[in-house]
């Protein structure tokens, strides 16, 4: 079967919203989106991340609206989705890719700085998804949940960070059972590490910006690249993208040999567990 033959769905023409979209991976799905045809929705609390994206896509020549939007907040969800259906119409596709995260030892860390990335990560996904439900059942659409590896296996030093990726799992696992008899497909995306700004504004701790260096395995990837591949599995409708070499050997050893994979984590990114506050 040829690649365009595996293609289930074309996004020319949809309103695509992407949150998180003021720099990072957000940015290279507005932009790889709209290179398909797509009108694209624009979310994101950095006002001049937001101006930086709308930039790039005025200067590609595509339709957008871009809305600040604090995704924690039910109310600003809410009422940035009304501007983006006034704008470009009702919704195909919404991409859940906000997030934050932390980097510190449980023990040294507070419960605020837990509650503030399960706000972010979990409930923002909710509150966006839960806006537009109606559009995306009326419409046969899609919603993609930027997960992570953090999301199926153990992280060191990012308890809350994982627990909030579990939580994605769980939530959008279990809301497919119910959207997809109705035509609606859910994507859950599970990457290593990328080059995007969130490990810049990791939270230490206190709450305070985080100040020792982040441990990775592998490469970082693209944001442009993995981009890309998000697109292709959104029109192949996938229900799971492991997109890099790292996140499908963590899936599989996590799950054949969960202790080794726990032993091999722990080598590679247990410095983490002696920075933050």
């Amino acid at each position: 079967m040829s690649e365009a033959a595996a293609m289930a769905r074309d996004f020319s023409g949809k309103n695509v919203v992407v949150t998180g979209a003021g720099g990072g991976l957000g940015r290279a799905l507005a932009l790889r989106f709209a290179a398909t045809g797509a009108r694209v929705g624009l979310l994101d609390r950095d006002q001049a991340g937001l101006a930086g994206t709308a930039a790039a896509l005025s200067a590609a020549g595509a339709v957008f609206v871009s809305a600040a939007c604090d995704v924690s907040r039910e109310d600003e969800c809410r009422s940035a989705m009304a501007k983006v259906r006034q704008a470009i119409g009702d919704i195909d596709l919404l991409v859940n890719n906000a997030g934050i995260t932390h980097r510190s030892a449980f023990a040294t860390t507070r419960p605020e700085v837990i509650r503030s990335v399960m706000a972010v990560n979990f409930f923002g996904a909710l509150h966006c998804t839960h806006a537009v439900l109606e559009d995306l059942v009326a419409r046969r659409g899609m919603v993609i949940a930027i997960s992570s590896v953090a999301g199926f296996a153990p992280l060191i030093a990012r308890t809350g960070y994982a627990a909030s990726k579990h939580a994605l799992h769980g939530f959008f696992d279990s809301l497919r059972s119910e959207v997809e008899p109705l035509g609606v497909k859910v994507l859950l995306v599970c990457p290593s590490f990328i080059q995007t700004g969130i490990e810049k504004n990791a939270l230490a701790g206190d709450g305070r910006a985080a100040e020792h260096p982040q441990a990775i395995v592998g490469r970082r990837a693209l944001p442009e690249m993995m981009a890309q591949r998000i697109l292709r599995a959104a029109s192949r409708e996938r229900r799971l993208l492991l997109p890099d070499r790292v996140s499908r050997l963590s899936w599989w050893v996590s799950r054949l040999a969960p202790r080794l994979f726990e032993r091999l984590m722990i080598r590679r990114l247990g410095a983490e567990m002696r920075g933050g506050r």
